[in-house]
């Protein structure tokens, strides 16, 4: 071979050497993409739910599974999340408490946060997008209003650890501030009027603000990379309330976020409770009629204003109801936000509606009607 041939080789050798190290130093690349766009491109998703939230004084054991498992779900396997891409879903949203496995000032353990990784590596290396949050992570947020200084730290501990170890990151990942914590009744009783209303969102909005700046100064992909902002307790008629403010994001990068579990007693109850008598059955003309108020109201707010939006949570509690029943309430709600531009996520536990020993769902007319909405 001729000596200017082996230059030539070697100098695109060397060449193909440096990019590989470069795009590994930067992370993945992000697409010129708005977060309306991407959020078109979700399509319906589903929650990895009672899994990395677990939480509970009772649980034996200090290590990962003892906490994965804590909740009835089996470990997490490859197979079991490439199945949800292979059923059709397009985002996996991943619930976690960060604060199980934790040490002092507020440190991550490196176990717990490696297994979560590993899990929203092989929901990304599935073609899926994904949704990382702090999900409600043992109640530590009702301490906002009287614990100020402490709670904005350990939030802000948390979301720098997390910032950090997710930067290199591509656009398949969002992160979410929070989910449906900030429910500060001391400090605004919703059913009692008006009386510290306006504190109650002033502190949220500070601490979806604080999530945000968080994000866009760890560097990285992070600079850029599309979020999603907790509603006010994800209500729909709290968030679209005028005092409930999107957070100043310089990328212009963000979406909100809300849940549906309405009518509460259909949606929640299962059986009676002191504060509701649980219903079995759905789908009057009232109920419709609800529902599409509520889906337009958020439309009008939020998505004609061009914010996107991602209704992280909606399902229903099934012993009490037929099966035909739980399609028709989860088909309508999905069908509701879907053509409003609002990607639905169900809520799932550990065989409910996602068979976790299959990796496939439960009910595959369900399914197809869920997916139907897509086309």
């Amino acid at each position: 071979m001729k000596k200017k041939t082996i230059l030539i080789i070697l100098f695109i050798t060397a060449l193909s050497l440096l990019s590989a190290c470069s795009k590994d130093e930067q992370g993945a690349q992000m697409r010129e993409i708005t977060t309306m766009e991407l959020v078109k491109e979700m399509g319906i998703g589903i929650n990895l739910g009672n899994t990395f939230e677990s939480t509970g004084d009772w649980i034996s054991g200090f290590s990962v599974t003892s906490y994965e498992t804590a909740w009835g779900s089996p470990i997490i396997t490859e197979e079991m999340i490439k199945g949800y891409a292979s059923e059709g879903f397009g985002v996996l949203r991943i619930p976690v408490s960060w604060s199980n496995m934790m040490g002092e000032d507020y440190t991550i353990n490196p176990d717990y946060l490696d297994r979560v990784k590993e899990v929203v590596d092989w929901a990304l290396d599935s073609g899926l997008y994904v949704i990382l949050n702090l999900h409600w992570d043992g109640g530590w947020f009702e301490k906002f209003p009287t614990e100020k200084e402490e709670s904005m730290y350990k939030y802000t501990r948390i979301w720098t650890q997390l910032a950090d170890s997710f930067k290199s990151y591509d656009d398949y990942l969002m992160l979410e501030s929070f989910n449906e914590e900030g429910n500060w009744l001391d400090l605004w009783n919703y059913y009692a009027g008006t009386n510290g209303k306006e504190e109650a969102y002033e502190l949220l909005n500070e601490i979806n603000q604080t999530f945000v700046d968080i994000v866009r100064g760890s560097g990285g992909n992070n600079e850029r990379r599309h979020l999603l902002i907790a509603g006010y307790i994800t209500d729909i008629e709290k968030t679209v309330d005028e005092l409930y403010k999107m957070p100043n994001d310089p990328q212009n990068r963000s979406a909100v976020s809300i849940h549906y579990y309405t009518p509460p007693t259909f949606a929640i109850l299962d059986e009676d409770a002191e504060w509701g008598k649980a219903r079995a059955e759905w789908g009057t003309d009232e109920d419709l009629a609800e529902l599409n108020k509520l889906m337009d109201m958020v439309k009008t707010r939020f998505i004609d204003e061009g914010i996107p939006v991602i209704m992280g949570e909606f399902g229903l509690a099934t012993k009490n109801k037929t099966q035909e029943m739980i399609r028709l309430y989860l088909t309508s709600v999905n069908k509701a936000a879907y053509s409003r531009g609002i990607v639905p996520v169900l809520w799932d536990v550990t065989n409910v509606f996602y068979n976790r020993n299959t990796n496939e769902m439960n009910d595959k007319v369900l399914l197809e009607q869920l997916m139907t909405d897509k086309h």
